[in-house]
């Protein structure tokens, strides 16, 4: 019933999704779905849940990774690799969070933060450890500079599918993105 859900989701507006929908896509009855979720919102809490476990993983991009040179410009790419690819194969659900996180629904919040915090701080971590060895700007805040360039890779991959009304081509993303994550981090251009 989830995997049929989350199809619904990336077809349909999250409002227009009802239980009887779901169990008819899925093959079952509507009894059957409320024997595991008592609404349509709590299948999504569900599927919501999943998707953040995945979230976790890309901290792994982030945390206890070189900032310095070259090494460094691997480390902003694929971060920004992973954190588009992310929210591309997640782009309903992450719709969905958005939205409920936005109406103030704290469950959703809750599920938002910790997949952005995954990445905010260990990022924020490494804009400490530059700090401490006088490699970036000791008058930034680390944790401010890091949840902005978070935010910013979120906002941008949320955005994908608009890219070329920007102006833009969707290639041009990953690189841009990438040495403006590099930049913010390090407080340096990249040596690519």
């Amino acid at each position: 019933m989830l995997d049929c859900l989350d199809e619904m989701l990336s077809s349909s507006p999250y409002r227009d999704v009802r239980v009887i929908d779901v169990a008819r896509r899925a093959g079952t009855s509507p009894a059957t779905f409320y024997q595991y979720f008592p609404d349509v919102e709590g299948a999504v809490l569900e599927l919501a849940e999943g998707m953040a476990q995945e979230g976790a993983s890309l901290a792994d991009l982030a945390a206890g990774r070189s900032w310095s040179g070259k090494a460094g410009w691997q480390t902003a790419e694929e971060l920004v690799d992973g954190f588009l690819s992310f929210w591309q194969r997640n782009d309903a659900i992450l719709r969905v969070v958005d939205l409920g996180a936005a109406e103030g629904d704290k469950r959703f919040s809750k599920i938002r933060a910790r997949v952005l915090n995954g990445v905010i701080a260990p990022l924020a971590e490494s804009i400490e450890k530059l700090q401490s060895r006088s490699r970036a700007d000791q008058g930034v805040s680390p944790a401010a500079v890091a949840g902005s360039l978070v935010s910013m890779l979120a906002s941008v991959a949320g955005q994908q599918k608009a890219v070329q009304s920007w102006g833009a081509k969707r290639a041009d993303l990953k690189p841009n993105l990438a040495y403006l994550l590099y930049l913010g981090v390090t407080g340096r251009r990249p040596t690519r």
